[in-house]
């Protein structure tokens, strides 16, 4: 478990797949990608995560606010399941409930997840990356000194070339 002043980061477990449901079925919180998912793509994703935390040892994290044990999303580290342009690559990731939107929380985790990343996993470099329109987590990569060159925009491998979604813009984190 990792932990920072309001917030554990728990392993995805059986306990955390209602929270992940209705997270992933919100429309808002899906906006960047392709659509919302249904409790059956969720429950998939969940045996994807459980499954790279066990094969890797690091992965996405349940975040639970210590002040009253609710499930507020996942944010953590993993290895994209598909090639991109810069693979390989770890990739630092998150997505919150909304209620949880504005509070601090994703970057308070997200800077947890990359101390854990540079520090006791060792890596060298940590990059992310989300939908041009995405200007939240835009803001969140920047404000956590990752840093983006617009001749890295690639367009996502997982979606039809054109999809109105697919152009995306790396971000990058070198070990300090």
């Amino acid at each position: 478990m990792i932990e920072t002043e309001r917030l554990q980061l728990h392993s995805m477990d059986e306990a955390h797949l209602d929270g992940l449901v209705a997270m992933n079925a919100d429309p808002e919180v899906m906006a960047h990608f392709p659509a919302a998912l249904s409790p059956t793509e969720s429950e998939a994703q969940l045996r994807r995560m459980q499954a790279h935390q066990k094969n890797n040892g690091f992965g996405y994290r349940a975040l639970i606010r210590k002040s009253d044990s609710v499930f507020l999303g996942f944010a953590g580290l993993g290895y994209p399941g598909y090639e991109t342009p810069f693979s390989p690559c770890v990739e630092i990731g998150w997505r919150l409930r909304r209620s949880a939107w504005g509070e601090g929380y994703a970057y308070e985790a997200a800077q947890a997840c990359l101390d854990h990343g540079f520090g006791p996993l060792g890596l060298s470099e940590i990059v992310s990356f989300t939908t041009i329109g995405n200007t939240r987590s835009q803001n969140l990569m920047r404000r956590l000194g990752m840093i983006s060159d617009p001749t890295e925009n690639f367009e996502h491998p997982m979606l039809v070339i054109g999809h109105p979604l697919s152009w995306h813009v790396l971000y990058r984190l070198h070990r300090p």
